[in-house]
């Protein structure tokens, strides 16, 4: 059996891990997953600095799932 480029090739991942950002500019964060494909998060959370549900705005990619 030959081993082709195809073979060895890995699939991209579906699921990726985001770092949300507080938009109260505490600098409180929390990691999630989102669908690689989606559009980015936007989420109403619970800021334990600021004692308030605040939006959370996806940051920046951590990794493939």
């Amino acid at each position: 059996m030959f081993l082709t480029g195809i073979a060895l090739a890995k699939s991209k991942s579906k699921v990726i891990l985001v770092r949300m950002l507080s938009e109260a500019g505490t600098g409180c964060s929390f990691n999630t997953r989102r669908q690689r494909v989606g559009e980015k998060l936007v989420m109403l959370r619970y800021d334990p600095f600021v004692k308030k549900h605040v939006l959370f705005k996806e940051q920046r990619k951590i990794r493939s799932i």
